[in-house]
């Protein structure tokens, strides 16, 4: 089916205006290719000291420079259970490559933290930065200018985004993405989440709480609900830079590991040496990251990644917007029902039919790109395959043509609602996002007073206390980029959703994060601009009405226009703290973006004509958001 004329014209308008940086982009990687294997412009002495520690074939094929050096960057770490097993792929990968004639290195490794470990604690505040640092430690890793193609070993929050964005400055390199999987069904998500609930009112015990938190997230693999991590992997597939059918077989089975081999195959068979070469920075175009927000919002996928495919777009010379997400979620259809937006974990989903379903009902219906080049052979006609072993080999068959569970997953023509899971909200306090596909239609609009805090451990202790109005909105700021670094407030979710359940109405809104972990309640999420940077939040006063009006798409506080205008902002009143590394990344928060523009501390993406990196912060700086206009000026580094 032809493309509908709706995503035609948003494809349009993002290519319009991507048009300039996404230029400079493609001429810089351009300018990164040469004729023959990279490591062939090594000095004599760069080049020994690059296969020095390898064994005897390795070298002589390295000394030779005619084979493929596959780089391998890797997430390892055995405290994430996501991660763990990576631990045995590097030598998985060196054995197809040497099979294959060629030969594989790891280049570096990067850090990989947890939000799971790290909720409510100091540490939450070093997640969102983790992202940029991981794209700087890709690029230390790919540095040595020592390869030909490319593997990365990661899956959660903010690895896979830190990744692509390291792996996009050295877009002239062909890249594979490479999952390790979910975990096997625990406990379902629902018995876990009212467990957490029950000992937010008292009435479960430690015991009893860590017994259901550890019967939930239970052996190696990834989470098995619908978060961060699980949504990432439906966006690379969504790309095609990750083989179909990938992202939700279990780690440790035999189909796992023939999608590993698979991997480090195509990673050898698109290089510049053969005749299908497939560089990542020309596979990433500006389809592919319109596939991912399509993937997205079909699936009702976190809502963090609002943040980080704008970080992503951005590397590649793609100016992604708010507008545009939103945009795409009124016109694509809500096909999933995956926790927390429904009971299933994504192995059930899987089952179901999983992406290749979804993204082969939504090639059809002419609303994702099918016409994309992939590190799929078949391009993204592939991604509505699935993977089989069949005597041992792997094989793809034609997915499913109708859903095994309708609960989980649907068809366009029968979709559980006719939008996706995602509306921006624009009002007198500035944008921001909420998560619709999560929250029950009656809950979806909400009036009340504020509650206001800088903390969220404040919000908890007012209801220890019995301090909390019956009907309220839990406004808790400075918990932007800028103000600490962006933590997760997901710590609140248990509070918040048993006061909903006790029949009280209740909703979020902050410039923090919530991410897809989180459900159930209104939150208005990312508020930009935030606090710190002179945002409205820091003008908002206990008990004043809030309105949240999630299918309007609207948030306001209802305050008479003279008074809110004559209104300074009140200082951030939060604790600073430098323990548990905070310090160190002062200069991060001082630097970074906001949250509509991916919250960047680094510089990203191609260079200006004059040099200097391309930074359309400056925009926003002068002021085009109107809510941002309205703050003073000279609040902004509060």
């Amino acid at each position: 089916m032809s493309l509908h004329p709706q995503l035609q014209a948003i494809t349009e308008r993002v290519i319009r205006r991507s048009a300039a940086s996404r230029a400079a982009y493609l001429a810089a990687i351009d300018a990164s290719l040469r004729d023959g294997p990279f490591r062939s412009r090594l000095s004599c002495g760069n080049l020994a000291h690059g296969f020095a520690a390898c064994g005897g074939t390795d070298k002589s094929r390295l000394r030779g420079g005619v084979t493929a050096n596959l780089g391998i960057i890797t997430a390892y770490n055995d405290m994430l259970s996501a991660h763990q097993p990576f631990e045995t792929y590097p030598e998985q990968i060196r054995a197809v490559a040497r099979e294959l004639g060629a030969t594989a290195q790891v280049a570096g490794a990067v850090p990989a933290m947890c939000d799971g470990v790290t909720q409510g604690r100091g540490g939450m505040e070093l997640s969102l930065f983790s992202r940029d640092v991981i794209a700087q430690a890709t690029a230390i890793g790919l540095s040595h200018d020592m390869f030909d193609t490319t593997v990365y070993l990661g899956v959660c929050d903010k690895i896979v985004p830190g990744l692509l964005i390291g792996a996009l400055a050295f877009g002239h390199l062909p890249a594979v993405f490479v999952p390790a999987g979910p975990m096997t069904p625990g406990i379902p998500n629902k018995q876990k989440a009212e467990v957490r609930e029950r000992y937010a009112a008292g009435e479960a015990t430690r015991e009893e709480l860590l017994e259901a938190e550890s019967a939930s997230y239970h052996g190696a693999g990834t989470c098995t609900f619908y978060g961060t991590a699980n949504s990432n992997q439906v966006l690379l597939e969504a790309m095609g830079v990750q083989l179909p059918g990938a992202s939700f077989v279990n780690p440790d089975t035999a189909l796992r590991d023939a999608l590993t081999r698979e991997a480090t195959e195509r990673a050898l068979d698109i290089t510049a040496l053969g005749d299908d070469f497939r560089p990542l920075g020309r596979i990433i175009d500006e389809r592919a990251i319109i596939n991912a927000v399509i993937a997205l919002m079909a699936t009702g996928g976190s809502t963090n990644h609002t943040i980080h495919w704008i970080a992503v777009a951005r590397a590649a010379g793609i100016v992604l917007t708010w507008d545009d997400f939103d945009e795409l979620s009124q016109l694509i259809p809500l096909l999933a029902r995956v926790y927390p937006n429904g009971e299933a974990d994504v192995n059930r989903f899987a089952a179901a039919g999983g992406p290749a379903f979804v993204f082969g009902e939504l090639i059809k219906a002419g609303l994702m790109h099918g016409d994309l080049v992939s590190v799929a052979r078949g391009g993204m006609a592939d991604y509505a395959l699935e993977p089989q072993l069949r005597e041992g080999k792997l094989v793809y068959l034609p997915g499913l043509e109708r859903s095994a569970d309708e609960e989980v997953v649907r068809g366009v023509d029968n979709p559980f609602e006719s939008q996706g899971g995602l509306r921006l909200l624009r009002g007198n306090l500035g944008k921001s996002l909420i998560k619709l596909s999560a929250v029950k239609p009656q809950y979806r609009t909400i009036e009340a007073p504020a509650v206001v805090v800088d903390a969220p451990q404040v919000l908890n202790k007012l209801h220890a206390g019995g301090l909390l109005p019956e009907h309220f909105v839990a406004v808790v700021r400075y918990q932007g980029p800028r103000a600490n670094g962006m933590p997760e407030l997901h710590s609140l979710a248990p509070l918040l959703g048993l006061l909903q359940n006790q029949g009280r109405r209740v909703a979020l809104v902050t410039d923090g994060r919530l991410s897809g972990a989180s459900g159930k309640i209104p939150a208005a999420i990312h508020v930009t601009p935030e606090a710190a940077r002179g945002g409205p939040l820091g003008k908002v006063r206990e008990g004043d009405i809030i309105r949240l009006d999630g299918e309007a798409g609207t948030l306001e506080v209802l305050v008479d226009a003279a008074e809110w205008a004559a209104r300074t902002h009140a200082p951030n009143t939060a604790p600073a703290a430098n323990d548990l590394g905070r310090n160190l990344f002062a200069i991060n928060r001082r630097v970074v973006g906001p949250a509509d523009q991916g919250a960047i501390s680094i510089s990203c993406g191609p260079a200006a004509a004059d040099g200097g990196p391309w930074d359309y912060d400056a925009e926003y700086e002068l002021g085009h958001d109107a809510a941002a206009a309205a703050a003073p000026h000279e609040a902004k580094d509060a």
